[in-house]
């Protein structure tokens, strides 16, 4: 996959733009403009939080001189906007970090780029039935995302904590791969479910999105949270290898790394479930 910096296609066109970016939208593969303006609309998917609330802060308070707008899909899944992309649906999405990215490009063979880190969503490992993992009973569950990218950062967190040990190598880091290091067992489940399941397991290691979704704070809730330190789980803007709105996409992507999005994120997630990567 090759993985171009938007400098590279759009420095010409990000060279001369102001802070600002957008809202509507067009489904179009090509660029569209507003009837009185050049106004090119982009198509961007994302999960609901905080990826569709960051673009619908620029929607709202950077769009006019940047000279684009965005149409928000939301996707409650992590399936659907890498499926909507490649099929011309979307322009862009922004949900998923590059070992994800990777994985689904070899999977489904997808020609896609990706821009710089926007954000880092930590992991965190919650339980409604203990205080800490010290409190882990033989026999007891862990609940686990099933996703491959992020089912390797779930692990190698709980790997921090002495409970599984990652194998040696550039080999895949999954349930099946690791050695349990006490007597357990996984339950692999759906993002956006882990949280709402979270009764059923002594301990869920969950996104830190979807726990914001279900009603859990990284720093208050969570028993262990991920380090942020060289970290490759960033969040990052995605789009075709072959789209014709690669100026658009890179007026985006200027924003999405502007100094009114970094203060946006520290203050709406003042609780570090989403810390800026840049």
């Amino acid at each position: 996959m090759r993985h171009r910096s938007l400098a590279a296609i759009g420095l010409a066109a990000v060279a001369t733009l102001g802070l600002a970016a957008c809202g509507g939208g067009s489904s179009s593969s090509s660029d569209a403009s507003d009837s009185s303006s050049d106004v090119v609309t982009l198509t961007v998917g994302a999960t609901p939080s905080p990826h569709a609330k960051i673009l619908t802060y620029i929607n709202d308070n950077l769009a006019a001189d940047a000279g684009i707008k965005l149409k928000i899909v939301e996707y409650t899944d992590y399936v659907q906007p890498n499926s909507a992309l490649n099929d011309g649906d979307l322009d862009a999405n922004f949900y998923q970090t590059v070992p994800y990215l990777e994985n689904a490009e070899k999977q489904f063979g997808y020609d896609f780029e990706a821009g710089a880190g926007i954000h880092l969503e930590p992991l965190g490992v919650f339980s409604n039935k203990h205080k800490s993992l010290d409190e882990l009973p033989d026999g007891g569950t862990i609940g686990i995302i099933s996703d491959t990218a992020n089912q390797s950062r779930a692990l190698e967190l709980l790997a921090t904590q002495g409970l599984v040990s990652i194998p040696e190598g550039d080999g895949d880091v999954n349930i099946n791969t690791v050695t349990k290091l006490k007597n357990f067992d996984f339950r692999e489940v759906e993002g956006p479910q882990l949280v709402r399941s979270l009764d059923d397991f002594d301990y869920a290691v969950i996104n830190g999105n979807f726990a914001q979704e279900g009603g859990k704070s990284i720093s208050g809730d969570a028993l262990v949270v991920e380090s942020p330190v060289n970290n490759p789980a960033v969040n990052v803007l995605v789009w075709k290898g072959d789209s014709t709105k690669t100026d658009a996409i890179a007026k985006l992507e200027k924003l999405l790394h502007s100094d009114e999005v970094k203060q946006y994120i520290e203050q709406t997630w003042s609780d570090g479930s989403v810390i800026p990567a840049f």
